[in-house]
């Protein structure tokens, strides 16, 4: 079976394990479904995800003139703290910015490689844990905004790391944390505009990744030096495949490669 498109991120559904599938415009790929079986990857191509066009990928999936141009790519998106729609300036869009800025967000610690300290929409809970791989996580703040959301993680970024080791993560090498002993530590160091939208009662989220075995030395697969690959899936886990020979190809990393993938 060979099936062409562009590539975005695996969708997701929160069962026992997780379930991961690859979306095209066409047509979809039930992924758990192809784990110990052969797959074979071929770059044809590109497609930024703004406008369309056959052009190198700059980064997130769209190319360097719509980079630095969508809202979506605005610096807000990877630093909430810069978030002004709640005060009525634009950045790129403000309407567009209303709409993702000024709607609940998250601040939360996940588990992935160690503990670390995140943001994203409440309505993207658990989708963002899942796609960074945490097998344990916790909600510490709700707010209203992504700027309070922003300033919150920078405030507890001081006390608890903000990145995930990709490797680790990949190599399982990690621990159960008690993240209601971590949230309650944290709890002092929340910015005083956020403190009453700290969240007093609620429980962990454990998530199950479909993975038959763990790359002892994870190789990362980069398709604009190796356009070609074969190998044996074993495992699905973040937004990586993980395949038999070690080799780990991130999907959502290479967003806006068009590839023909062959089962």
């Amino acid at each position: 079976m060979v099936y062409t498109g562009v590539l975005t991120k695996m969708q997701t559904e929160f069962l026992e394990p997780i379930q991961y599938y690859l979306v095209f415009k066409n047509d979809f790929i039930h992924v758990n479904q192809l784990l110990n079986k052969p797959i074979d990857i071929k770059l044809i191509g590109h497609q930024c995800l703004s406008c369309g066009l056959d052009r190198p990928i700059y980064r997130q999936g769209f190319c360097k003139t719509c980079f630095f141009n969508q809202p979506l790519a605005g610096d807000w998106i990877m630093r909430p703290e810069l978030s002004t729609a709640h005060l009525g300036i634009e950045d790129r869009d403000l309407e567009f910015e209303k709409q993702v800025q000024l709607q609940p967000h998250i601040v939360y610690l996940a588990n992935s490689s160690n503990v670390k300290v995140g943001v994203t929409r409440k309505g993207q809970v658990p989708t963002r844990w899942i796609d960074q791989g945490a097998h344990e996580a916790i909600e510490i703040v709700e707010v209203p905004n992504r700027y309070l959301a922003g300033i919150t993680e920078v405030a507890l970024k001081e006390h608890v790391a903000d990145k995930t080791n990709w490797r680790t993560m990949l190599k399982n090498d990690i621990k159960d944390e008690d993240l209601l002993e971590w949230r309650q530590k944290l709890k002092q160091y929340i910015p005083e505009e956020a403190q009453p939208y700290f969240i007093e009662n609620n429980t962990e989220t454990h998530i199950d990744f479909p993975v038959e075995h763990y790359p002892l030395k994870p190789k990362s697969l980069n398709l604009s030096k190796t356009p070609h690959y074969s190998g044996k899936l074993v495992g699905i886990k973040g937004q990586y495949l993980i395949f038999e020979d070690n080799t780990v190809f991130n999907v959502r990393a290479n967003e806006g490669l068009v590839v023909e993938l062959s089962m």
